[in-house]
């Protein structure tokens, strides 16, 4: 079983319109301005998987400011992710306001089926410019609504981390990797996500004590032809271990078929293999051995 676990959706109305929801969202206008940026709806993602091979994608929407906007986006992942006989798997976003309005919804997703919470933006300021949603993960309310959320219905948290250094690009900032730890720490029973290799993230679990508060912790590979050599996979898997890390592509951003293909050409052992591509996602979503 092949499984992606990183894939952007937005339903038809951010497709068509996409000028009304760049002057709505600062963050999506800085990742989506450029016309040439795709936005692909489940149709296409599913045309992807059946050309690369994947059985299934953990399909997520945007981490919008606006609580509107972010129930718009999750109805469409709850409704298709219910009509794609499991190939599709919803992970839905809140803007985390520590108020009865986001825990309505987080109730409300998983009662309609969604399987995890993501991606989230958690993101510095730059200026004036304001946080994404307006959070830090680092003690604060929003940090404990999100560990209640993730807790209390079993929803892994997804979230965005950027690496500290390297080139830039349209939303390379993120989640900056002392604000994640410190919420490593302070919820060590809580699964966590972390997008694109964590950040770099695994190469402090060098230190003993990073490591015990990396207990609940996997990475995904988001991305990884555009930040990272093949021998990323070699690395974190002497570090973390191969049972830690997601196979994932940030499609339509990547095809998943180029990178499925830098994790078949990194000198992987089959059992390594198996337990990134597909294995380790399974076991976390609970999917049947028998899924699509």
């Amino acid at each position: 079983m092949i499984v992606d676990f990183h894939i952007h959706v937005f339903p038809p109305q951010v497709r068509e319109q996409r000028e009304e929801y760049l002057r709505r969202d600062a963050t999506f206008r800085e990742l989506y301005s450029d016309p040439r940026s795709k936005l692909a709806g489940a149709e296409e993602v599913l045309a992807s998987m059946d050309e690369a091979g994947v059985d299934v994608s953990v399909i997520v929407g945007f981490a919008w400011g606006e609580m509107d906007l972010c129930r718009q986006t999750n109805d469409y992942i709850l409704e298709a992710a219910a009509r794609s006989n499991g190939r599709l798997v919803a992970f839905c976003c809140v803007p985390p306001q520590p108020d009865d309005e986001a825990r309505s919804e987080v109730q409300r997703c998983a009662a309609a089926g969604a399987r995890g919470l993501g991606e989230l933006r958690p993101e510095p300021a730059e200026g004036l410019r304001p946080w994404n949603q307006g959070y830090d993960l680092a003690d604060s309310d929003e940090a404990d609504l999100l560990a209640w959320a993730s807790s209390t219905y079993d929803l892994p948290l997804l979230l965005h981390v950027s690496e500290p250094v390297g080139h830039r690009y349209p939303g390379k900032r993120g989640l900056e990797l002392p604000s994640l730890y410190r919420f490593l720490e302070s919820f060590s029973g809580v699964t966590v996500v972390a997008a694109h290799w964590g950040g770099g993230l695994p190469f402090y679990a060098l230190m003993p004590e990073v490591k015990e508060a990396l207990g609940s912790t996997f990475f995904d590979t988001a991305a990884s032809p555009l930040l990272y050599d093949s021998l990323i996979y070699r690395r974190a898997i002497d570090l973390v271990g191969a049972d830690r890390i997601l196979f994932a592509s940030d499609f339509p951003l990547l095809s998943q078929g180029r990178c499925l293909a830098q994790v078949r050409e990194a000198g992987l052992h089959e059992e390594e293999q198996r337990l990134i591509l597909g294995e380790n996602a399974r076991r976390l979503l609970r999917l049947p051995y028998d899924a699509p």
